[in-house]
Order: C-alpha cells, then structure tokens, then sequence
C-alpha cells in the first residue's frame, strides 16, 4: 500500500478525499506513539464543520484522539471577541490574543499546531524571548500568498478579479504576504498542503526539507459510495465553493454558456457557494439562467448525497491548497475537470483519473466538459480511477504523519 511521505513531505484538509503519494523519507517509520500529547489546533475561521480548514481540523484531530492524544481548537469566534485593531487587522489580532491564550497556558500544551499566517505573534514570542516552557509552534499551511498574488495579478488584467483591485493587491503584498513571511520563518516545523508551497518553503524561505512536511489530506469513509454510471449523455454538472473570483468563476459562466449552446439540456448546481441565489444566476447570460441551481449552504451530513445526484464535477478554480471538495467528489466516483495547478496536480493525473485543463482559459474547460457529457465510457473509466485513488488517503493516515512530526517537533524541543 503506498505510504504518504514524512521526512520531506505532508499535508492537510478540511473534509477532503486524496490521491497516492509516497511518504517522503520512509526511514522514518509511522508507528503509533507511546506518549500522550496535549494538541492545541488554532485557525482563523469559523468554527463550523462546513468550512475547508475547521474540517480539516476536526477530522484531523478526531484520528489523533483515537491515537490517545487530547486535542483543543481554536476558532475565530473565540479569539476575535474583543478587538483592538480595526476589523482589517483581524489576522494580527487573532495572532496576538492567540500567542497570550497559549502563553497563560504554556504549560498546558505539548504542541501548537497553528495554520499560517496566525502563529507569527505566537513564533515571534519564542524565539526572541527563547521561551523554553512554551510548547513548539507547528506551522499548517494549505496554500501560498505568491500563488494568489500572481494568479490573481493575471486576472486584475483581464478586467477579471472583482476582490483583487489596486487596493486589494495593495493590501496582499504589504500586509497579508508579510505576516505569512513571519508565520513561516517563526515556525519551529511546519506541514503543508501541495507540494508547490512545500518546495516554494524550501527554495524561497530557506526551510529545511526535515522541517517542513508535505501531508495530503484525507477522506471519510462515508464519501465512497456505489455509483451508477448512466449510458446517455450526463446532463447534471456540479461546481462546489465559495463563489469568489480565484475559483474561476468567469471561466464557468463562459464554458456554461457554450456548452448549453451545444448541449441544450445540460444542467449546473452551484453549492456551497455562501451567497444568496439571484447574485449568482444574474452572473450568469440570461439564455442560460434557467439551467443554474443555487444551493447556498449544504450541511455536511447531506455532502455525499450532492455528489451522488451529479454526474459531473467542475472545479476552474485558479489557485488552491488542496481542495477537499475535489478529493470528496472523486470518492464518490464523480469523473472530474479541474485546473492542472496547485494541489489539483497532486491529485488528479490527466486522463488517468480526471482531466486537467490550462488555468484561465475557457476553450480547454469547454472541450473536457463536453467529452465527458457525451462519452459514457470516459466518464465510467475516469470516475472509478478517481474513486480508487482516493482509497489511498484517509484521515488515520494523515494522523499517522502529522503525529510523527509533532513527536519529532517535541523531542526537539526538550533536547535544547
């Protein structure tokens, strides 16, 4: 069985699916451990299990209690009660009340696992101040600063990134890039989600490859169900996530449009997309409008069952982490068309087990998604190779390497 990688490698989730990858340095093996650790889990989102990160998190330390470890998390909600910088400095504020929380308590924790850029406050206490008590800063990171700034630079000049102005790019490479920049180079070690940020940490940010893992995210069980594959054309497409420009929504509402001149009755379901239905159809040609079904939140209980009632799933998003709608879409057989770029590569191997098309373009989009509509067999042959490789990642396995490497941060820690 293939392992994933741990000495040089790792990753995280949020309810996600993965693809094989071999652990990175298998000398050093993923035995359960013999001592018990006290884990605090802190990110700056919502606490909500519907949300990437905090299902990431629950899932995670779900498989680390079973191993016998304790696990708190922290939120947005109990960190941001009490502001005292502008809302906009949120990630700062967040990182400070965190640091404190965790200082107050340093005795409390064997691990800080905080996702990037929260720890930097917390990272930055501990190593000027050497604070011997406190516990290792674990950095958990799903994607890169650069990647957006670039990916969404490119999109500012096509007229195409409604939250990515001169303001915004402003305010992502003097504030946002530089707090990530401190996270990183404060952290103790550090895991991440596609292998694109784990060798950008090692190239750019002079990060150790020992220190910094790259650790897939895993599945539930409960996504890999028995689909039926149908032999007329397939009609329902399915688009998962925020509705946000970095998810290449321009580029779905062009292939739509084409693709419903060509295929009249096909069909797309927007879900999970957090925004009320009439902002999102309106965005869409009006000759089309009358094919879009907008599910604004879709509870967790009811994800398999979406998944299951589609036939095909669209991902063009421009940049990502790795994301868990994607790894859950290919458990439950779905055949796949996402972008070859950011974790989507780590995943999905073009015409194996999905298909890849360039980032930003709309005729490639278009073109796989018509093959996959009118060829029963592709759609047959891709979806049961997208289930089965996802047979390769579940939680306990993520659990095993992100264990190892906060066992590894710990002895460290008390060798000093």
């Amino acid at each position: 069985m293939t392992q994933f990688k741990v000495a040089r490698a790792s990753r995280p989730c949020a309810v996600t699916a993965k693809m094989a990858v071999p652990l990175q340095n298998e000398s050093l093996p993923l035995e359960k451990t013999t001592n018990r650790m006290n884990i605090l889990m802190a990110a700056p989102v919502a606490k909500a299990r519907e949300g990437g990160i905090a299902g990431q998190m629950y899932n995670l330390g779900y498989e680390l209690e079973r191993k016998g470890h304790s696990v708190d998390y922290l939120f947005h909600e109990d960190l941001l009660n009490k502001r005292f910088l502008p809302r906009r400095f949120d990630i700062l504020t967040f990182s400070i009340n965190l640091a404190f929380r965790i200082l107050r308590g340093q005795k409390k924790y064997s691990i800080a696992n905080i996702y990037a850029p929260c720890g930097l406050a917390y990272g930055l206490l501990r190593k000027t101040l050497r604070l011997k008590q406190s516990p290792p800063y674990v950095m958990a990171m799903p994607g890169l600063e650069e990647r957006r700034i670039y990916a969404m630079g490119r999109e500012a000049k096509k007229g195409r990134a409604m939250y990515f102005r001169l303001k915004n790019r402003l305010w992502q490479r003097f504030y946002h890039q530089p707090t990530y920049r401190l996270a990183i180079r404060t952290a103790d070690r550090s895991f991440v989600a596609n292998r694109e940020t784990w060798s950008i940490l090692q190239i750019k940010y002079h990060q150790d490859a020992s220190r910094v893992w790259y650790v897939p995210n895993g599945v539930e069980e409960r996504f890999f169900l028995q689909r039926m594959y149908q032999p007329e054309p397939a009609l329902r497409l399915l688009f998962v996530g925020q509705w946000l420009d970095h998810k290449g929504i321009y580029y779905l509402r062009d292939a739509f449009e084409i693709l419903a001149r060509k295929l009249p009755g096909v069909q797309i379901t927007i879900a999970g997309c957090l925004t009320s239905s009439d902002p999102v159809v309106n965005f869409f040609p009006p000759s089309v409008r009358s094919q879009i079904r907008v599910i604004p939140q879709v509870e967790r209980a009811k994800m398999p069952a979406l998944y299951l009632d589609h036939d095909i799933f669209v991902l063009p998003s421009l940049m990502e982490g790795m994301p868990l709608v994607l790894l859950e879409a290919m458990a439950t057989g779905m055949p796949v068309v996402t972008t070859e770029t950011c974790g989507m590569m780590d995943i999905v191997q073009d015409e194996a087990n999905g298909l890849l098309v360039p980032p930003g373009e709309t005729t490639p989009l278009v073109e796989a998604m018509v093959r996959l509509v009118q060829s029963p067999e592709l759609r047959q042959r891709l979806g049961k190779a997208a289930q089965e490789s996802m047979r390769h990642y579940t939680w306990e396995k993520v659990a095993r390497g992100v264990e190892k490497l906060f066992e590894l941060a710990v002895q460290q820690d008390g060798a000093r």
